[in-house]
């Protein structure tokens, strides 16, 4: 949980570790719970006096222990508004009142803490004077977002009429989204529903996982191709849960290939032989993040109210994997 801001900006984040946490160094344990923070800032940050584990001050080797409370001082973020980046954009389409970006896989999406440069946010900034300003300053005409290494496509609002009318379509689930993803082992089924609930990870905060406190989430999949010890696979979400793809597939024992988080760059993955595992720790080096894009975006215009489809083609590192595999 975060505290109320201090007198002088800055924000206290309290974490009570849960039982049944391992023993851990304390920068490794606050780097795996603080999203977008370094091991680097993390230590800094001890050393500098702004954590304290049950009201003490401690060193970075502090080996975490169930029932410790620890309080973050969090710095204040150093602007509020998102700057203009001369950095290029795929466009899809564009008017008066929106437009589809294909972003490119390694973007975030908007600015964060330690993260204000060279968000998709940045790039919008420079690319057009009119966003929507429904969101913070840091968010400008964002209505949903990608994982920073997921390509594929987003709709962005230039009005705030359009990003209202949009949104309430995403709230009610009536957005086409079809993801493409390539993705450990082969299924028994050509097609399924995945459902299983998700929450944050209590061991990691960065991380969601699978619970029965969770919040529903359903995902269709549908096998394009088997490949050996992959499969190309299309999915449709019927709810927008953060992770949600990766996390189901993982769920059910086809991670997404390259994943790191979710158990998806490990080349013995399902106790593949000598000759497959050295295939595949060649396929890894070839893409340095999870085989995810998000391929099909459909909705109604919020002004012409027609039924608008956009879909884009497998970037050059899925479709090297592909290749490689139908050789």
């Amino acid at each position: 949980m975060t505290d109320p801001p201090t007198s002088d900006g800055h924000e206290i984040l309290r974490i009570v570790v849960p039982p049944g946490q391992k023993k851990i160094r304390l920068d490794v344990y606050l780097t795996r719970q603080i999203e977008n923070a370094t091991r680097n800032k993390v230590q800094q940050g001890i050393a500098g006096g702004m954590v304290l584990v049950n009201d003490k001050i401690v060193k970075s080797s502090y080996p975490v222990s169930p029932s410790d409370v620890i309080e973050i001082t969090l710095p204040r973020p150093p602007r509020h508004d998102a700057q203009p980046e001369n950095i290029p954009l795929d466009i899809v389409y564009e008017d008066e009142h929106l437009l589809v970006v294909n972003k490119k896989a390694g973007m975030v999406t908007h600015p964060a803490y330690s993260n204000y440069t060279g968000t998709l946010v940045n790039a919008l900034l420079y690319h057009s004077n009119q966003l929507s300003t429904i969101n913070t300053g840091l968010r400008p005409g964002i209505v949903h977002r990608l994982d920073k290494d997921t390509s594929g496509l987003l709709v962005v609002a230039k009005t705030n009429h359009a990003h209202s009318f949009l949104s309430k379509q995403f709230a009610k689930h009536t957005i086409e989204r079809e993801y493409w993803a390539i993705v450990w082992g082969s299924f028994k089924e050509r097609s399924g529903l995945i459902e299983a609930n998700l929450g944050r990870s209590k061991k990691d905060r960065k991380k969601v996982s699978v619970t029965t406190h969770g919040k529903p989430a359903a995902t269709e999949f549908t096998v394009i191709k088997r490949l050996d010890f992959l499969s190309l696979v299309k999915l449709k979400l019927r709810t927008g849960r953060t992770h949600q793809i990766r996390v189901h597939l993982s769920h059910i024992g086809h991670p997404v290939f390259g994943d790191r988080t979710y158990g998806g760059r490990s080349n013995t993955w399902g106790g593949l032989e000598t000759k497959k595992a050295q295939q595949a720790a060649n396929l890894l080096e070839r893409i340095s993040r999870q085989a995810l894009h998000a391929k099909t975006l459909g909705f109604v215009h919020p002004v012409t109210k027609e039924l608008v489809k956009f879909t884009s083609e497998l970037p050059d590192d899925m479709r090297d994997v592909l290749k490689q595999l139908e050789r």
